[in-house]
């Protein structure tokens, strides 16, 4: 048998193919659209996949305020932050922070399902949430793409 036909290739920077990916986020369950982004940020969607290098895709998000939440999340999930303070634990429900700043949303939990270290970082500057319909990525020419053919 010849052991030359049988190589593991290992991406990099310079053999990787980042492509441009437009997802609408109107009608969309959070966790599920999140999860999905956050596979393709990674590149794991890919058959060169390569776990130490950024093969994932740049994405575009837009419509983040038209997101659906299942169950009775609208009005109990809490996002708790402390302000380093002695008592200075704060609460958001996500009503408010979809009235405030929907793109945060989406940012949060895409960027809980990515690595907790300098990679995940770097994923998540290829992440683009935009709350309407217009982005000013129109230059690149992202793919606009259904999140439902992905698995």
């Amino acid at each position: 048998m010849d052991k030359t036909s049988y190589k593991t290739v290992s991406a990099n920077k310079a053999t990787v193919n980042k492509k441009w990916l437009l997802v609408n986020a109107e009608e969309e369950v959070l966790g599920r659209l999140a999860s999905r982004v956050a596979k393709m940020l990674r590149g794991k969607h890919k058959t060169n996949f390569t776990p130490h290098v950024d093969c994932g895709d740049n994405i575009v998000v837009v419509n983040a305020e038209k997101i659906h939440l299942t169950g009775n999340k609208f009005e109990s999930k809490k996002y708790i932050r402390h302000t380093g303070y002695p008592g200075g634990q704060r609460e958001t429900s996500i009503s408010e922070l979809l009235a405030k700043k929907p793109t945060a949303v989406i940012e949060k939990a895409v960027k809980g399902m990515l690595p907790k270290n300098r990679l995940g970082s770097e994923l998540f500057r290829n992440l683009y949430v935009y709350a309407g319909n217009e982005h000013p990525h129109e230059a690149q020419k992202p793919t606009a793409i259904k999140l439902n053919e992905i698995k």
